[in-house]
Protein backbone atom coordinates (compact mmCIF):
# COMPACT_ATOMS: atom_id res chain seq x y z
CA UNK A 1 0.00 0.00 0.00
CA UNK A 2 2.81 2.32 0.98
CA UNK A 3 4.59 2.01 -2.36
CA UNK A 4 1.33 2.59 -4.70
CA UNK A 5 0.33 5.76 -2.50
CA UNK A 6 4.15 6.77 -3.28
CA UNK A 7 4.20 5.75 -6.63
CA UNK A 8 0.70 7.58 -7.45
CA UNK A 9 1.89 10.33 -5.43
CA UNK A 10 5.40 11.28 -7.03
CA UNK A 11 3.52 9.77 -10.25
CA UNK A 12 0.66 12.87 -10.30
CA UNK A 13 2.89 15.13 -9.18
CA UNK A 14 5.13 15.17 -12.41
CA UNK A 15 2.03 14.77 -14.52
CA UNK A 16 0.64 18.17 -13.07
CA UNK A 17 3.73 19.79 -12.94
CA UNK A 18 4.80 19.24 -16.92
CA UNK A 19 0.68 19.33 -17.83
CA UNK A 20 -0.06 22.59 -15.99
CA UNK A 21 2.90 23.66 -16.75
CA UNK A 22 2.77 23.57 -20.65
CA UNK A 23 -0.51 25.55 -19.90
CA UNK A 24 0.95 28.29 -18.33
CA UNK A 25 4.30 28.12 -20.61
CA UNK A 26 1.69 28.59 -24.10
CA UNK A 27 -0.91 30.69 -22.33
CA UNK A 28 1.39 33.81 -19.95
CA UNK A 29 2.13 36.32 -21.88
CA UNK A 30 5.41 37.27 -21.27
CA UNK A 31 6.51 33.30 -21.21
CA UNK A 32 9.36 32.65 -23.69
CA UNK A 33 6.80 30.23 -25.51
CA UNK A 34 3.52 32.36 -25.82
CA UNK A 35 1.63 31.53 -28.35
CA UNK A 36 2.80 28.66 -29.00
CA UNK A 37 -0.51 27.36 -29.14
CA UNK A 38 -3.21 24.03 -28.51
CA UNK A 39 -0.96 21.75 -30.48
CA UNK A 40 2.22 22.08 -28.22
CA UNK A 41 0.16 21.74 -25.05
CA UNK A 42 -1.88 18.42 -26.60
CA UNK A 43 1.51 16.81 -27.13
CA UNK A 44 3.07 18.10 -24.14
CA UNK A 45 -0.05 16.59 -22.01
CA UNK A 46 1.00 13.35 -23.83
CA UNK A 47 4.28 13.70 -22.74
CA UNK A 48 3.21 14.50 -19.13
CA UNK A 49 1.54 10.91 -19.11
CA UNK A 50 4.03 8.93 -20.60
CA UNK A 51 7.08 9.41 -18.65
CA UNK A 52 5.74 8.58 -14.99
CA UNK A 53 3.96 5.87 -16.31
CA UNK A 54 7.39 4.32 -17.66
CA UNK A 55 8.83 5.15 -14.15
CA UNK A 56 6.08 4.17 -12.20
CA UNK A 57 3.95 1.36 -14.12
CA UNK A 58 5.68 -1.52 -12.57
CA UNK A 59 5.13 -0.46 -8.99
CA UNK A 60 1.41 0.57 -8.90
CA UNK A 61 0.60 0.75 -12.58
CA UNK A 62 0.46 4.06 -12.86
CA UNK A 63 -3.30 4.93 -13.07
CA UNK A 64 -2.97 8.89 -11.50
CA UNK A 65 -6.44 8.95 -12.21
CA UNK A 66 -9.47 7.94 -9.81
CA UNK A 67 -11.16 7.47 -12.81
CA UNK A 68 -9.21 4.73 -14.05
CA UNK A 69 -8.23 3.17 -10.32
CA UNK A 70 -12.01 3.19 -9.71
CA UNK A 71 -12.75 1.82 -12.88
CA UNK A 72 -9.82 -1.07 -12.56
CA UNK A 73 -11.97 -1.57 -8.70
CA UNK A 74 -15.12 -1.90 -10.47
CA UNK A 75 -13.33 -4.40 -12.96
CA UNK A 76 -11.94 -6.51 -10.28
CA UNK A 77 -8.50 -6.29 -11.47
CA UNK A 78 -7.71 -3.93 -8.57
CA UNK A 79 -9.36 -4.31 -4.92
CA UNK A 80 -11.50 -1.98 -3.30
CA UNK A 81 -9.34 -1.71 -0.37
CA UNK A 82 -6.67 0.24 -2.29
CA UNK A 83 -8.28 2.84 -3.22
CA UNK A 84 -7.44 4.94 -0.89
CA UNK A 85 -3.52 4.90 -1.26
CA UNK A 86 -4.17 5.35 -5.13
CA UNK A 87 -6.40 8.32 -4.57
CA UNK A 88 -5.06 10.01 -1.60
CA UNK A 89 -1.60 9.57 -3.33
CA UNK A 90 -3.00 11.22 -6.53
CA UNK A 91 -5.07 13.86 -4.98
CA UNK A 92 -1.89 14.80 -3.21
CA UNK A 93 0.05 14.54 -6.05
CA UNK A 94 -2.11 17.09 -8.29
CA UNK A 95 -2.15 19.59 -5.43
CA UNK A 96 1.71 19.76 -4.96
CA UNK A 97 2.43 19.46 -9.10
CA UNK A 98 0.00 22.44 -9.02
CA UNK A 99 1.81 24.64 -5.95
CA UNK A 100 5.14 23.72 -8.19
CA UNK A 101 3.91 25.65 -11.14
CA UNK A 102 2.48 28.39 -9.14
CA UNK A 103 6.36 28.72 -7.84
CA UNK A 104 7.69 28.32 -11.06
CA UNK A 105 5.13 30.44 -12.75
CA UNK A 106 4.25 33.17 -10.19
CA UNK A 107 6.03 36.42 -11.81
CA UNK A 108 4.20 35.59 -15.19
CA UNK A 109 0.64 34.75 -12.93
CA UNK A 110 0.95 37.91 -11.55
CA UNK A 111 1.89 40.06 -14.67
CA UNK A 112 -1.20 38.25 -16.66
CA UNK A 113 -3.48 38.82 -13.40
CA UNK A 114 -3.35 42.56 -14.79
CA UNK A 115 -4.76 41.80 -18.24
CA UNK A 116 -6.19 38.25 -17.95
CA UNK A 117 -6.76 36.54 -14.77
CA UNK A 118 -9.58 34.24 -15.99
CA UNK A 119 -6.14 32.56 -18.15
CA UNK A 120 -4.56 32.05 -14.95
CA UNK A 121 -7.45 30.22 -13.32
CA UNK A 122 -6.95 28.05 -16.90
CA UNK A 123 -3.40 27.06 -16.28
CA UNK A 124 -4.67 24.87 -13.12
CA UNK A 125 -7.87 23.55 -13.92
CA UNK A 126 -10.26 23.14 -17.31
CA UNK A 127 -13.47 25.20 -18.34
CA UNK A 128 -15.54 24.46 -21.12
CA UNK A 129 -15.37 26.76 -24.20
CA UNK A 130 -19.14 26.99 -24.45
CA UNK A 131 -21.34 26.48 -20.84
CA UNK A 132 -23.38 23.63 -21.74
CA UNK A 133 -24.04 21.40 -18.23
CA UNK A 134 -25.34 17.95 -20.30
CA UNK A 135 -22.82 18.34 -23.57
CA UNK A 136 -20.36 19.16 -21.38
CA UNK A 137 -20.67 16.55 -18.65
CA UNK A 138 -20.99 14.02 -22.11
CA UNK A 139 -17.74 15.22 -23.23
CA UNK A 140 -15.86 14.32 -20.09
CA UNK A 141 -17.71 11.02 -20.00
CA UNK A 142 -16.64 9.93 -23.51
CA UNK A 143 -12.93 11.23 -23.31
CA UNK A 144 -13.05 9.30 -20.32
CA UNK A 145 -14.67 6.12 -21.88
CA UNK A 146 -12.14 6.19 -24.72
CA UNK A 147 -9.09 6.53 -22.21
CA UNK A 148 -9.99 3.90 -20.47
CA UNK A 149 -11.59 1.01 -22.86
CA UNK A 150 -8.71 2.35 -24.86
CA UNK A 151 -6.22 1.47 -21.73
CA UNK A 152 -7.98 -2.12 -21.59
CA UNK A 153 -7.44 -2.93 -24.76
CA UNK A 154 -3.77 -2.12 -24.85
CA UNK A 155 -3.47 -5.04 -22.21
CA UNK A 156 -5.10 -7.45 -25.08
CA UNK A 157 -1.86 -6.44 -27.15
CA UNK A 158 0.90 -9.58 -26.95
CA UNK A 159 4.63 -8.24 -25.72
CA UNK A 160 3.56 -4.53 -25.61
CA UNK A 161 3.84 -4.28 -22.18
CA UNK A 162 7.05 -6.11 -21.77
CA UNK A 163 8.91 -3.66 -23.45
CA UNK A 164 7.18 -0.84 -22.21
CA UNK A 165 5.63 -0.08 -26.07
CA UNK A 166 2.52 0.27 -23.95
CA UNK A 167 3.30 3.61 -22.63
CA UNK A 168 4.10 4.97 -26.49
CA UNK A 169 0.25 4.10 -26.57
CA UNK A 170 -0.73 5.86 -24.22
CA UNK A 171 0.93 8.63 -25.19
CA UNK A 172 -0.70 8.32 -28.66
CA UNK A 173 -4.02 8.19 -26.67
CA UNK A 174 -4.04 11.24 -24.26
CA UNK A 175 -2.67 13.24 -27.77
CA UNK A 176 -5.89 11.89 -29.99
CA UNK A 177 -8.31 12.56 -26.82
CA UNK A 178 -6.74 16.18 -27.09
CA UNK A 179 -6.75 17.09 -30.50
CA UNK A 180 -10.53 15.22 -31.31
CA UNK A 181 -12.21 16.50 -28.08
CA UNK A 182 -10.05 18.70 -26.17
CA UNK A 183 -11.44 21.92 -27.17
CA UNK A 184 -14.87 21.55 -25.54
CA UNK A 185 -14.25 21.19 -22.16
CA UNK A 186 -9.97 21.24 -22.11
CA UNK A 187 -10.41 17.35 -21.36
CA UNK A 188 -9.63 16.68 -17.86
CA UNK A 189 -10.56 12.89 -18.20
CA UNK A 190 -9.18 12.73 -14.70
CA UNK A 191 -10.52 13.74 -11.59
CA UNK A 192 -7.36 14.48 -9.80
CA UNK A 193 -6.02 16.28 -12.48
CA UNK A 194 -8.81 19.06 -12.36
CA UNK A 195 -9.99 19.21 -8.85
CA UNK A 196 -6.42 19.62 -7.23
CA UNK A 197 -4.97 22.02 -9.20
CA UNK A 198 -8.65 24.19 -8.71
CA UNK A 199 -8.18 23.50 -4.90
CA UNK A 200 -5.04 24.83 -5.50
CA UNK A 201 -6.10 28.16 -7.50
CA UNK A 202 -8.86 28.75 -4.86
CA UNK A 203 -6.44 28.51 -2.06
CA UNK A 204 -3.29 30.29 -3.63
CA UNK A 205 -2.62 34.11 -3.14
CA UNK A 206 -3.08 35.88 -6.58
CA UNK A 207 -2.91 39.72 -6.77
CA UNK A 208 -5.77 38.88 -8.87
CA UNK A 209 -8.08 36.24 -9.50
CA UNK A 210 -11.77 34.87 -10.74
CA UNK A 211 -13.72 32.13 -8.79
CA UNK A 212 -12.64 28.75 -9.21
CA UNK A 213 -15.53 28.03 -10.73
CA UNK A 214 -17.00 25.37 -8.55
CA UNK A 215 -20.52 25.20 -10.05
CA UNK A 216 -18.75 24.00 -13.24
CA UNK A 217 -16.57 21.67 -11.04
CA UNK A 218 -17.96 18.68 -10.38
CA UNK A 219 -18.41 17.74 -14.12
CA UNK A 220 -14.75 16.44 -14.40
CA UNK A 221 -15.16 15.13 -11.30
CA UNK A 222 -17.97 13.20 -11.68
CA UNK A 223 -18.01 12.69 -16.06
CA UNK A 224 -14.85 10.79 -15.68
CA UNK A 225 -15.98 8.54 -12.98
CA UNK A 226 -19.11 7.29 -15.16
CA UNK A 227 -16.77 7.15 -18.25
CA UNK A 228 -14.42 4.69 -16.82
CA UNK A 229 -16.82 2.42 -15.35
CA UNK A 230 -19.19 2.64 -18.66
CA UNK A 231 -15.71 1.30 -20.16
CA UNK A 232 -15.39 -1.20 -18.09
CA UNK A 233 -18.95 -2.43 -18.58
CA UNK A 234 -18.73 -2.16 -22.29
CA UNK A 235 -15.53 -3.72 -22.62
CA UNK A 236 -16.63 -6.88 -20.45
CA UNK A 237 -19.10 -7.37 -23.24
CA UNK A 238 -17.51 -6.78 -26.76
CA UNK A 239 -14.47 -9.28 -24.92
Amino acid sequence: MRDIFVAELVGTFLLILLGDGVVANVLTRKSGMHGAGPVQITLAWGLAVMIPATIFGAMSGAHFNPALTIALAFKGDIGWDTLLPYIGGQMIGAMLGALCVYILYKDHFEDQCDEDPATVRGCFCTGPSIPNTGRNLLSEIIGTFVLVFAILGFGNVDGAAGVGVNYLFVNGLIVSIGMSLGGLTGYAINPARDLGPRIMYAILPFKKKVEPNWEYGWIPVVGPIIGGILAVIIFNIVF
